[in-house]
This record gives C-alpha cells, sequence and structure tokens, in this order.
C-alpha cells in the first residue's frame, strides 16, 4: 500500500473527527492517573507504639511503659519495643513510681508481643494498620509498591505483542477491564500476598492501557494532533487524575472502600468503546484494507470533506530494512556507550520520579494537601518541556533540569526541621525538575537512535525504567534509618547522570538517521566529512 499520511491527507490536519477522538483517548488517560499511586495513601503508616493489654497499672507506669528513642536527633515514643510487661506490673504492683523509684533505662525491654497501638487521626485504616507491616514487617510495604512496577515492566513486554496481534482498540478495552477487575478485587484482599499479586495485575493492565491509548492515538491523529497528543494531550489527562486522587482519599480514610471507589472510575470509559475507532494502519498492517477505508470515510463525513473514490493506492513494495535485535548494539562501541549511559539515564529519572512521588506521605503537613501540590507541579513541567524542545538542545535541557532536580534534593537535608514550607517547595522543585527531564528524555532517546534499532532502543531504556521504578520504594524506604538518605542518594545519581548526559550526542535541527551506518559514520550527529547533514528517509513499510 502507500503511504498512509499521503493517502489520507484530504482529512486536513484538524475537524471534528480528529478532536472528538483525541478528546475520548485522552480521557482514558484519567483513570491511569487515579490507579498509579494510591499505595501513598493506602501504605500510608500512622504514628504507632505498642499496644498495651488491659492489665492493672498505675496511670504512671501506663504512661511510662513505651520507651523513650532518639530518632534524627528527636527524642520520640519507641514504635517497636516496650518496656517487659512482667516487671512494669510488678515495680506497679509494689507501689514505685517511675523516674523516682525506678531508672528506667535498666528495665528490660521487649517487642510488641500483643500489637500496635494506631493514630486515627489522619487514616482510619491502611494495609498497614490491617497487616501490621511495621518493625520487622516494615519492608513489605515498599515490596508492595515494587509489585506495581513489576507489573509495569511485564506489562510492557507483552501489551505490543497482543496490540499487534489483536488489535489496539481491543487490548485498550481488554486493559481497562482488567485494571477494573484487579483494582476490585484488591479492595477485598485477605492477605499481603493477595494485595501484592493483584497490584502486579494493576501494574501490567494500566501500563498496558497506556501503551496501547498512546499507540492508538499517534496512528489515528492527523500529524498536527499527533504532536500535541504525545507531548501534552495523554501527560495532562493523567495529571488530572493524579490530582484528583488526593482529594478522592481525603474524602475515605478507610483503604477498602478507596480502592473500591477507584475501582469503578475506570467502568465510565467503556462506552467510549462505539466512538473510539480502531486503527486504520493495523488494520492495512493485517489486509483489512475495507474496514480501514470505512473508518476513514466516517471520518471525511465527520470532517465535512468529500473522500476520493479509492483511498488507499497501490504503489510498488519497498525494500524492507535488515532485521536487527539487541546483539546488534553490543557489536558497536559507539552504540555501547550510547545505550549504557541512556540505560542510567532512564533508571535514575525513574528512581527520582517516583520516589518524590511515594514520598508526599512522609513529609511534614497534610499529606492530602503535599500529593496534591506534588501533582501540580507536573502540568507546568509538561507545557513548559513541550515549548522548550521546539527551539532548545535536548542535551543541555535535560542536564539542566536532572541538575537542578538533584541538586534541591541534596540541598533538603541543610533545611533546618523548623522551616518545613521551604524543604516542600524544594521537594515540588525537585519533582519539577523530575518531570522536565522525563518528558525530554523520550523525545531525546527516540532522536538519537536510528530507525533500525529505535524500537529496540526505547524497549531497553524503558525496560531500564521499570528497574528504576522498582528500586524507588527501596530507597524511599532507607529514610527510616535516616530521613536525609533518601535524598543523598536520589539527589547524588541524578548529578552524576546531569554530567553523563553532556556525552551523548545533541538531536536538535538534526535529521533523524535510518540505518546503523548512518549513525556511525559521525560521533556526536555532527555532519559528515563531505559537509552534508544525514538526509531523511522515508522509512519503509
Amino acid at each position: 500500500m502507500g503511504d498512509y499520511d499521503d493517502d489520507t491527507a484530504f482529512l486536513g490536519q484538524s475537524g471534528p473527527y480528529f478532536w472528538t477522538t483525541f478528546f475520548l483517548l485522552n480521557v482514558v488517560f484519567v483513570s491511569t492517573g487515579f490507579n498509579g499511586l494510591y499505595i501513598v495513601f493506602v501504605g500510608a503508616a500512622p504514628k504507632h507504639h505498642c499496644l498495651i493489654p488491659d492489665i492493672n497499672l498505675t496511670e504512671e507506669w501506663r504512661d511510662a511503659i513505651i520507651p523513650f528513642t532518639i530518632v534524627d536527633g528527636e527524642e520520640v515514643q519507641s514504635q517497636c519495643s516496650r518496656y517487659k510487661i512482667d516487671v512494669v506490673r510488678n515495680l506497679s504492683a509494689q507501689g514505685y513510681i517511675p523516674g523516682r523509684d525506678v531508672n528506667l533505662t535498666t528495665l528490660e525491654q521487649e517487642g510488641c508481643l500483643d500489637g500496635w497501638n494506631y493514630s486515627k487521626e489522619i487514616y482510619q485504616s491502611t494495609i498497614v494498620t490491617e497487616w501490621d507491616l511495621v518493625c520487622d514487617n516494615q519492608w513489605k510495604v515498599p515490596f508492595a509498591s515494587s509489585s506495581l512496577f513489576v507489573g509495569y515492566l511485564v506489562g510492557s513486554l507483552v501489551s505490543g505483542q497482543l496490540s499487534d496481534r489483536f488489535g489496539r482498540k481491543k487490548v485498550v478495552f481488554m486493559s481497562l477491564g482488567v485494571q477494573c477487575l484487579s483494582v476490585l478485587l484488591q479492595s477485598f484482599s485477605h492477605s499481603w500476598r493477595m494485595f501484592c499479586i493483584m497490584y502486579l495485575w494493576v501494574g501490567a493492565s494500566q501500563i498496558s492501557l497506556y501503551i496501547s491509548a498512546f499507540v492508538l492515538g499517534t496512528e489515528v491523529l492527523s500529524k498536527t494532533m499527533r504532536v500535541l497528543f504525545t507531548t501534552l494531550g495523554a501527560f495532562l489527562f493523567y495529571c488530572i487524575g493524579y490530582m484528583t486522587l488526593p482529594w478522592i482519599a481525603y474524602g475515605i480514610r478507610e483503604w477498602r472502600t478507596l480502592v473500591a471507589v477507584l475501582s469503578t472510575t475506570s467502568l465510565i470509559n467503556f462506552p467510549l468503546w462505539w466512538f473510539i475507532p480502531e486503527s486504520p494502519r493495523w488494520l492495512m498492517a493485517q489486509g483489512r484494507v475495507k474496514e480501514a477505508e470505512a473508518i476513514v470515510r466516517e471520518a471525511a463525513s465527520k470532517n465535512k470533506v468529500q473522500a476520493p473514490p479509492v483511498i488507499f493506492k497501490e504503489s510498488e513494495e519497498l525494500p524492507l530494512f535488515k532485521t536487527y535485535t539487541m546483539l546488534d548494539i553490543l557489536k558497536s562501541k559507539n552504540l555501547r556507550c550510547i545505550t549504557l549511559m541512556c540505560l542510567l539515564l532512564w533508571m535514575a529519572i525513574n528512581i527520582g520520579y517516583f520516589g518524590l512521588s511515594l514520598n508526599t506521605s512522609n513529609l511534614s503537613g497534610n499529606p492530602f494537601v503535599n500529593c496534591f501540590l506534588s501533582a501540580t507541579t507536573e502540568v507546568p513541567a509538561y507545557i513548559v518541556s513541550t515549548w522548550l524542545l521546539k527551539t532548545c538542545p535536548r542535551r543541555v535541557l535535560l542536564s539542566l533540569f536532572l541538575f537542578i532536580g538533584g541538586g534541591v534534593l541534596l540541598l533538603i537535608q541543610f533545611i533546618p526541621d523548623t522551616l518545613h514550607n521551604v524543604a516542600l517547595a524544594l521537594e515540588m522543585t525537585g519533582k519539577f525538575g523530575f518531570t522536565m527531564a522525563f518528558s525530554i528524555v523520550y523525545i531525546y532517546t527516540a532522536e538519537i537512535y536510528p530507525t533500525v534499532l529505535r524500537n529496540i532502543g526505547m524497549g531497553m531504556c524503558s525496560s531500564a525504567a521499570r528497574v528504576g521504578s522498582i528500586t524507588a520504594p527501596y530507597v524511599i524506604f532507607l529514610g527510616t534509618y535516616n530521613k536525609v538518605l533518601p535524598y543523598i542518594l536520589m539527589g547524588s545519581l541524578t548529578i552524576a547522570s546531569s554530567v553523563v548526559n553532556l556525552f551523548l550526542p545533541e538531536t536538535l535541527h538534526k535529521d533523524l538517521p535510518e540505518t546503523v551506518e548512518q549513525m556511525q559514520k559521525c560521533q556526536g550527529w555532527e555532519e559528515g566529512s563531505d559537509g552534508r547533514r544525514f538526509q531523511e528517509l522515508k522509512s519503509p513499510v
């Protein structure tokens, strides 16, 4: 078949058909914002201490039975130990006064053998309070968070193959169904293990939904609308769901009810099946030309333009490129270096982005407001990055915002505890920098790799990103030992990646390379010895 964009040029670059499809596909992304980070509230750990059973103790001993410990330079009640009940009961019965008659530091301590008492000041219940995921079991919370990102990794690997075989539209709505069902089943979890298993399904279905809808939009929309969709539309509508999440959580403080309510947010998208078209490009690739023509003629009718009698013209078969694999990247020193640097970039950015997103419940102040502010900072970041990418060098831009994001995280440790608002402002500035870097690195990486390796290169970088996001909850978990450790680790890694990024080639105003030979002819994407830039070639179908 001929070139699809040329054959459908009569539809124009905008019109009711394209705007309707643009809006409906973006509505789908709102549910990914709802269901992506609710672990921030569901997995929050309220203030807690050992539960004291109903035994005969004086008021003084009941107040003194929880020992004090030093955490981050402050003296606080221990969350994981108490003075031995038998000893305290005997001392209380003999009339001794704690602190006056008894030196408490000499008393023997024991663990929370009777469970814990949790504060209900903010949350009525979370998975932490229900399954006692504290002290020796507190590692289970970051593990639960990581199960979502493991699902992202699985979904990233599977969704492409499913959509290539069954169609973009079917996989979008199948993913919606799996997401809705897995979130609903998660609200009925009878154990932490079941919660993690269902969260893996949530992650796999969510990333599958995101990727499939993203691909469907790029294949259905016109060139002009496609740019708007890929740079702003999908990200901003995700932010709408993300910004709405904390207010839903604010109104529902019980985790099972919250998760059940969030599962219903996917239901409103199912009627869109009758309004969102299948990708004509995919239909043509399957040889279903008549179905593709029917969709394009309907688009012409909605855009009020006349379709030609024959839409898709026959053309000579174009030569195919050699098939490449991941092993081909290892054969070239230039490709190996570029790929290793890209892998580091994607991993560092994802650790920082998801680390800060998951850390909002640990910040001082209202966790719901903190989460909302974290989501809100992404909106200007996506808008500004889209505007800057039109004129600014990618390499300098990416390094600048990585340096900003990492630099402010390293500064946080020097802010006194009394200046909570300053620390919060720095953390939000860091989130802005990581979001900017997040949106820039997608386009930058796609421009670096040649056409024959672009899909493989992006796939490898996406896998590195998932490894980074899986690691992020454990980076935040380090804050239980020292609250500045996560900031030092994320900040140092980000600063290092900003320096590494300077060794990558610049791609602004450069023609996209089509073959490995074109990429290797000139390091740094500079002009070849004959003074001419690479000519952009049309990729064969």
